[in-house]
């Protein structure tokens, strides 16, 4: 399908001005460029594992909360982007791009069903959305957050830390701990052939770049 994945952190819920000039700007792009946004989980999210935390709740309900939060997310997107449109099923997805409409993925009816990734929080919206990209044949994905793209270190921790401009997935996977995306994804790229960047959400110009096949700061996630 000729058409770009977009993972739309939830963390940039934490800068409602930004955010809102980033939705203004993907509904502006979205004439041009089929896109599909993806949820993050966000604060959403946020309170699932707050209650894991509390009541240690089974992997399964602690996974699905998490998604339900996503979809909750979708939603507070979809409200901010008058061109969007929120859809379930994948089936659902092409016709809706042939009519010029922005789709906003609400992940949770189809990942109950089809439950193909582990019940971990190593698994986030970052992996769900390549796995979900995979299977709708689209090859480009793009992870939106509040950071420039993955570091070795926490940027927000340490000024000293450089951003990595390019990595392949068995050493994103040898750094062994949460960067920027979750620490599931490095296995599914190794065997998806799926092009991911990660890329700051708070300068809209930079994923402008990247949906038009330019240079901007970010991270390559790709194969060596």
């Amino acid at each position: 399908m000729d058409a770009v994945v977009l993972k739309l952190g939830g963390s940039l819920a934490l800068y409602p001005d930004k955010l809102r000039i980033l939705c203004t700007k993907l509904g502006e792009i979205s004439g041009r460029r089929k896109l599909i946004i993806i949820p993050g989980g966000g604060e959403f999210a946020d309170v699932a594992r707050n209650m894991d935390k509390k009541f240690k709740l089974s992997h399964q309900t602690a996974h699905q909360m998490a998604i339900l939060g996503m979809d909750q997310y979708g939603l507070l997107l979809s409200d901010l982007i008058s061109q969007s449109k929120t859809v379930t099923e994948l089936k659902d997805i092409r016709n809706a791009l042939d009519l010029g409409r922005l789709i906003i993925f609400l992940p949770s009816a189809f990942m109950f069903r089809e439950d193909p990734l582990e019940h971990s929080w190593n698994v986030t919206s970052d992996s769900i959305s390549v796995y979900l990209a995979s299977q709708l044949g689209i090859r480009k994905v793009i992870l939106i957050t509040d950071v420039d793209g993955i570091y070795a270190d926490n940027p927000k921790k340490s000024t000293r830390v450089e951003l990595i401009a390019e990595i392949s997935p068995e050493k994103l996977q040898a750094l062994n701990k949460r960067t920027s995306v979750d620490r599931f994804l490095p296995k599914l790229l190794m065997h998806l052939d799926v092009e991911c960047f990660v890329v700051n959400g708070l300068y809209p110009e930079r994923v402008v770049a990247l949906l038009e096949g330019k240079e901007t700061v970010c991270t390559q996630i790709k194969q060596s």
